[in-house]
């Protein structure tokens, strides 16, 4: 007995794939072609119209930071500023979404919580070599500003 498929049956797999295919390539192409459109898709709002997320800066606010700790103290920087990108991004999309609290609650309190762990591992960063920084956990606070 052949394992192979009979002539027909190969044809009629070739046919319903190939339609298939033609299928799915036009829902994509209707897809993107909507995207843009009022009503078709998604479309974020500008961000001078939604806001911005205004944070502490908390370079300015370190005391000397040591040497063994500076690498580990800028990649958290740094991580303060991705983490204030993305709620910046998260807000200017996000129109329409939610109640009154919507903000607070989907952006800037996470947003909260995130600066304050990585305040937080800053300063143990820095308290390993020296004393550690006080007062530092102010600074997770954002607002919103129009």
């Amino acid at each position: 007995m052949s394992r192979a498929l009979p002539k027909y049956n190969k044809r009629r797999v070739a046919a319903v794939g190939g339609a298939a295919a033609v299928v799915l390539s036009g829902a994509v192409i209707a897809g993107s072609a909507l995207a843009g459109e009022p009503g078709g898709g998604t479309k974020a709002r500008p961000l001078a119209a939604a806001g911005a997320i205004a944070c502490p800066d908390v370079r300015s606010q370190l005391p000397a930071v040591p040497a063994s700790a500076r690498a580990e103290v800028d990649r958290n920087l740094t991580l303060l500023d991705t983490q204030i990108r993305e709620a910046d991004n998260r807000l200017a999309t996000s129109t329409g979404q939610g109640g009154p609290n919507f903000v607070q609650n989907a952006i800037l309190g996470p947003l909260k919580d995130k600066r304050a762990s990585t305040i937080d591992r800053i300063v143990i960063a820095i308290g390993r070599t020296t004393t550690k920084p006080q007062g530092l956990n102010t600074l997770a606070t954002c607002r919103l500003v129009k």
